[in-house]
């Protein structure tokens, strides 16, 4: 089957939907705490594929490949720095191969998370360190056979941009996410209508932005709501929320959210306005299966108030309440296409 770009997939689609957690899930085959997943790549192939293939098969039409902590900075907790290229040209090609024997069209994302260091002034790393340690792990996802590449759970500006600057040496379209986890915000502060902003000043221009992983799917959401209030019409938004509350049974963590949970959550992500919508940690093939499910059955609906969603997924944290306060849910007409044409008119 030919390869499509995710500009030309999402251009046939009103939503995509992208796979679930791979950390969680990899727990439950076997991985322990403290060991490098990266290594899997290698050590475990056929488990790393396995999974991708479970995605697949539950609806999934792009899957992110087993390399979130992939940077030569996070690599050299576990001595391996070394490595980036060996387990980074890994990770795409088990993923490349699962999506190539797909029977229908799904799209590779080298999944990229942040380096683990700040940057300085706040830290020790350098801009021009970490932008070089992202073209590395870039570089080779992408000759892996990675479509695009998939930055996620970030929480700094400035690492950000280094990211989208060392991506870029890959030569494939860039799309990223952030983390507001932290009274509405990332835990460096930035909140979600900051993200929109940051879209509109990002070099190179990103494919699609958004939010993952956070504190819950209702948070989540509550983000997306804040978010497409200060995004332009055209804006590509990506909602890959964790399935719902982490709690410890039975001498191990475990997510709350069930099936039917993540079903609401994924039509609620698509009534916001998200067109690339997916789950984070504890999300499993089952609860891909369901939201499937559940895009496809249910039409869609007027944009959601923030009550509405706390009535299907549970309440959101203060700080979410406080992002979102003012908000309707779904914001007049009128002003978000002034703030649009108000931003047009600045840029031209």
């Amino acid at each position: 089957m030919s390869r499509s770009t995710l500009n030309e997939l999402i251009a046939t689609r009103d939503w995509l939907l992208a796979d679930g957690a791979t950390g969680t899930n990899y727990f439950s085959m076997g991985l322990q705490s403290g060991d490098a997943p990266e290594m899997w790549n290698v050590s475990y192939p056929d488990r790393v594929a396995s999974l991708h293939r479970q995605f697949i098969d539950a609806g999934a039409d792009i899957i992110l490949t087993k390399s979130f902590g992939g940077t030569s900075c996070r690599l050299k907790l576990h001595k391996s720095e070394n490595r980036v290229i060996e387990l980074n040209h890994a990770a795409a090609c088990i993923a490349r191969g699962e999506a190539d024997r797909a029977v229908r069209k799904v799209i590779v994302a080298g999944s990229i998370g942040p380096t683990g260091d700040l940057l300085q002034p706040l830290g020790e790393l350098e801009s021009h360190e970490a932008e070089n340690a992202f073209a590395e792990q870039a570089c080779a996802l992408s000759e892996g056979g990675a479509d695009v590449i998939w930055l996620e759970t970030m929480s700094c500006k400035e690492e950000l941009k280094a990211a989208g600057i060392g991506a870029k040496q890959a030569g494939l379209p860039i799309v990223a996410t952030m983390s507001f986890d932290t009274k509405g915000r990332t835990m460096m502060g930035v909140s979600p209508q900051e993200m929109a902003q940051l879209y509109e000043e990002f070099v190179p221009r990103l494919t699609a932005y958004g939010a993952n992983c956070g504190v819950g799917a209702a948070d989540l959401i509550g983000a997306m709501i804040a978010m497409h209030e200060s995004a332009n019409e055209e804006d590509i938004l990506i909602a890959k929320g964790n399935c719902g509350m982490p709690e410890w049974v039975d001498g191990e963590i475990r997510y709350s959210g069930t099936p039917q949970l993540m079903a609401e959550y994924a039509c609620l992500a698509r009534d916001v306005g998200v067109r690339i919508i997916g789950g984070c940690c504890g999300t499993t093939p089952v609860h891909i299966s369901a939201m499937r499910q559940a895009l496809e059955a249910r039409p869609s609906e007027s944009a959601p108030t923030l009550d509405h969603v706390v009535n299907l997924l549970g309440p959101v944290t203060a700080g979410t309440r406080m992002c979102c306060r003012g908000l309707p849910g779904k914001a007049s007409e009128e002003p978000t296409h002034a703030r649009q044409k108000e931003r047009r008119h600045r840029s031209d």
